[in-house]
């Protein structure tokens, strides 16, 4: 998708991703970055302490009466979530999924159908993937999706050859491309029922030893863009396109020369939920250009 030389993501090849290729982070670790992409404020300005005393994108969505759910692999939410309903989906103890307290991606789509089949009102369903998550990459996926050899199977990345690690991260990306298409696929056997879409973007991206580094979490000003460069795409239903008046050609012509980041998180899910209150900024909704209306 993103025109990368390996086949790492056939299935989101065929299900009409609208995808934004420069795409950034706010952080380059988790914990900064997931409370900084639901705060509402701009990474420029973002204040962790303030972050966590105010209310966020998922308390906006409650006040408007939205349902929400939080499912996470991916060791917890980093405050984002504390306010409404959220499951630790590791604590399940589902041994298909898990094994030495890490569990596949996958755990986070169990029982997901019972779950859309259940909603009675509009749902916001945040999924919070371990995704490629170092180090032990070679953790990330099952044995089927190891297409990339050799691979690095060790937390002790700098020890092994560079093509190894570099086959086991995108065994990891092939893995994730799997589960998201699945998650897309769900909403699709529903979209007679519902409005259904889905935005996946990463938190953060991963140094795999270029120039001496590896992992995440360098200072922002002195991070590569391995580690501030991130996937973030849309899949709108056809229902979700028609009814809330979206031009997905427009879209997609808009997404392949703008510049975004998580910045844009916050408003484009309330525009997309159709909210419309005081600390909702049209600018930053990247739908908002593209809605016919």
């Amino acid at each position: 998708l993103n025109g990368y030389g390996r086949d790492t993501n056939p299935e989101l090849e065929k299900q009409e991703m609208i995808n934004f290729p420069q795409a950034s982070s706010c952080g380059t670790e988790t914990a900064v970055s997931v409370p900084c992409m639901f705060s509402g404020m701009p990474r420029k300005k973002y204040d962790a302490d303030l972050a966590h005393h105010q209310e966020g994108l998922l308390d906006v969505l409650a006040h408007a009466g939205v349902n929400l759910l939080w499912r996470d692999n991916d060791g917890g939410c980093k405050g984002a979530c504390n306010r409404i309903p959220h499951t630790d989906m590791t604590q399940w103890k589902l041994d298909q999924f898990c094994k030495d307290k890490s569990c596949i991606d996958d755990v986070n789509l169990y029982r997901l159908n019972e779950t859309l089949d259940g909603l009675k009102q509009d749902t916001v369903l945040v999924i919070h993937l371990m995704g490629s998550h170092g180090p032990a990459y070679y953790q990330r996926y099952p044995e089927q999706y190891r297409k990339f050899t050799p691979t690095c199977d060790t937390n002790q990345i700098q020890d092994c050859d560079h093509q190894a690690l570099m086959n086991t991260y995108d065994n990891t990306i092939l893995y994730t491309d799997s589960v998201v298409s699945k998650t897309i696929d769900a909403l699709k056997a529903r979209q007679a029922t519902m409005n259904t879409a889905l935005v996946y973007l990463s938190d953060h991206g991963e140094s795999l030893g270029e120039n001496g580094l590896y992992l995440h979490g360098t200072p922002y000003m002195l991070a590569p863009s391995q580690q501030t460069h991130i996937p973030f795409m849309f899949w709108l239903s056809q229902d979700y396109k028609k009814n809330f008046g979206v031009d997905a050609q427009c879209l997609r012509n808009q997404a392949a020369k703008e510049a975004v980041s998580q910045d844009n998180l916050f408003s484009t899910v309330l525009g997309m939920m159709n909210i419309r209150t005081s600390v909702y900024q049209p600018q930053m909704d990247l739908l908002t250009a593209c809605r016919r209306t």
